[in-house]
């Protein structure tokens, strides 16, 4: 079983941030647009249970992803099951109908630009996001995907690079978390 062990921060300045990635010879990508939209589960809470079902469109690549609950305080570390879907523009549309028929319903989009780097850290591969959140702002994403007995290893790895990077105001929330809190929740999202 696979686990992302991630963890997100608030940034004023992201250039400072890009400059110290960039130090440590880390390459940042292009931007890319992502669009996650988040469902409810019809008889289950999400918001209780601390779980999320979404559909991911990153141009005309979709991905079903599936976040288990956090298990770790300091994190977001997570069980995750992500799946790609067909290609093409009509992707989205047809699995919401899916979903939709089985009782699932729309919740929240999440908008966001996002621009990522890797690098080894600690002999660890970890994914670096710089993210433009409309209309959170703009953070940064640690991630490693580890196995369940290598989290605690992953999270001590993450919270090293953090510092390095000065990184100090751990968010947990997830961005869907921050949106509904801006607009107000309707229940059922993690």
């Amino acid at each position: 079983m696979r686990f992302e062990v991630e963890q997100k921060f608030p940034v004023s300045d992201p250039a400072a941030i890009e400059r110290r990635l960039i130090e440590l010879r880390v390459t940042i990508g292009p931007p890319v647009e992502q669009v996650d939209l988040y469902f409810a589960h019809p008889v289950r809470d999400f918001a209780q249970t601390d779980e999320a079902l979404r559909i991911r469109r990153v141009g005309d690549e979709s991905f079903i992803t599936y976040k288990g609950s956090k298990i770790d305080p300091m994190t977001k570390t997570r069980r995750e099951i992500e799946l790609p879907l067909s290609d093409g523009a009509d992707a989205l549309p047809r699995w919401k109908e899916l979903l939709a028929a089985l009782g699932f319903r729309s919740v929240a989009e999440v908008a966001k630009r996002r621009r990522t780097g890797h690098l080894k850290w600690e002999g660890r591969y970890v994914e670096v996001a710089l993210d433009e959140v409309a209309p959170l702002g703009e953070f940064v994403e640690l991630e490693i995907s580890a196995d369940v007995g290598d989290v605690a290893s992953a999270r001590d790895c993450l919270a090293s690079l953090a510092a390095k990077l000065g990184l100090d105001r751990n968010e947990r929330r997830s961005y869907l978390e921050l949106l509904l809190g801006k607009t107000g929740p309707p229940s059922a999202v993690g």
